[in-house]
């Protein structure tokens, strides 16, 4: 059973304080590991990652077969049904969309001193996109994490994804094709994201890497952050509900559910107004894991993680959920566009109880990469914007020069930097004859 939290208990403050610092994290000691891996490749390059594929996902490689072959993509699209490429291309067609809504604008704008000044957006140059194979693969993941990039103009897309055995899912091979991924390798792991960062001679390197990953992922992430960009470091999934009374319990159920089976470290939480609706919850709970096919994996989250949270009203809801700072958030409630705009820190609002969490993981349109680990006080989810980067841009004519420059100089004689100063001298006394 999940925990179940009273605000008007006297010990709630402790509880949900120690319920927003449980460590859901299964991270094992892995970064000695993982920084002799990356050594390895960037020593020894493909003979490294070819050797480390072998062991981890035995399957033999050459230099030649690290990338998947035009010829083997379509070969393997063939075996998709077309209800399913209908409703990939139907989701690709609604990411895009969505994103294409993201893109900046450029500026420039002269001040009142004369000096011109503004920014401009540029792509990354190449991108590389991590896809996690083996007992679960998601063809969703290519489509939030190329789409964008591809949108943001990224010239040159490369993805990796395990193929444990030979064994890859036809559909994420057809969500690459969708999305104009340019390049597709039969790697993973630490290795992987050592490829990508550092190069071999058949992998170019890139300028950044997204996509989620295990936790030999994650820590190869961290240590080549620096050599190239990151998205983020994501740990376990996370929902938090809102709803008040007029709700169906199996409904709400099963969208704590949607996250609970993704991992028995996701945490699934529901806060309702209504002591009546989070008991119902529970029993529907319940009622469902005994035939859900990943109940093993929801029923231990749901046990571990989970909790039904009471509260007097709406607005002690909206400043707890602040302080839990979901990944995702579903406001079930009558009026969830007015509660929305009440709330500071969340990765995804779904507003509404026709607007489930799982049609923002496939198919609504918004990226599904998002902060967890309360790390939605402070960054976002997946853009367009992670793959472009702003250069300002400054011009100053001799007036405008005139007006700000002796203001450049006291602050470099502030600073006992001589030279920086003396660069604006030098021209005012140009200019000052």
């Amino acid at each position: 059973m999940p925990q179940f939290l009273d605000h008007s208990d006297a010990d709630f403050e402790a509880r949900f304080t120690a319920l927003l610092n449980a460590k859901r994290e299964d991270s094992p000691d892995v970064d000695a590991v993982v920084a002799d891996i990356i050594a390895d490749v960037r020593a020894r390059g493909d003979a490294a990652v070819i050797e480390l594929t072998e062991k981890f996902d035995r399957i033999a490689l050459t230099p030649d077969t690290l990338r998947i072959s035009a010829d083997e993509v379509a070969l393997a699209i063939e075996e998709v049904s077309a209800e399913d490429c209908a409703a990939l291309t139907l989701a690709a067609d609604r990411i895009r969309a969505y994103h294409e809504r993201q893109m900046p604008e450029d500026a420039q704008w002269t001040d009142t001193a004369g000096a011109t000044l503004g920014w401009r957006w540029t792509p990354v140059s190449a991108a590389g996109l991590y896809v996690p194979g083996g007992l679960a693969t998601y063809p969703s993941s290519v489509l939030m994490n190329a789409i964008p990039a591809k949108v943001a103009g990224v010239g040159r897309l490369a993805i990796t994804v395990p193929t444990p055995d030979g064994a890859i899912n036809p559909l994420v091979l057809l969500a690459a094709q969708l999305a104009g991924v340019d390049e597709i390798y039969r790697i993973g792991g630490a290795q992987a994201i050592a490829a990508l960062a550092y190069g071999t001679d058949t992998i170019a390197p890139v300028d950044k890497i997204t996509g989620p990953g295990n936790a030999f992922v994650a820590a190869a992430k961290r240590r080549v952050f620096g050599k190239v960009g990151i998205d983020m470091i994501a740990g376990p999934s996370e929902i938090l509900i809102i709803a008040d009374g007029d709700n169906d319990p199996d409904w709400i159920a099963l969208d704590l559910l949607s996250q609970a089976e993704h991992d028995e470290s996701a945490q699934s939480l529901l806060m309702t107004t209504d002591p009546a609706l989070g008991r119902a919850v529970a029993e529907a709970v319940n009622t469902r894991l005994e035939t859900l096919e990943r109940r093993a994996i929801a029923g231990a989250s749901w046990r571990d993680f989970g909790a039904i949270i009471t509260v007097p009203d709406l607005d002690t809801a909206v400043a707890l959920s602040d302080r839990i700072a979901p990944e995702h958030l579903e406001l079930c409630v009558a009026d969830p566009v007015a509660l929305s705009e009440k709330i500071t820190h969340a990765g995804a609002i779904f507003l509404g109880q026709w607007t489930p969490e799982a049609i923002g993981d496939y198919i609504g349109g918004p990226n599904h990469v998002l902060p967890t680990a309360r790390s939605a006080r402070f960054s976002s989810g997946l853009s367009v914007m992670d793959f472009v980067k702003r250069t300002t841009l400054a011009q100053m004519t001799p007036d405008a020069l005139r007006a700000i420059g002796p203001g450049a100089e006291r602050l470099a004689a502030s600073e006992s930097l001589e030279a920086h100063g003396l660069s604006v001298t030098a021209r005012l006394r140009k200019l000052n004859g």
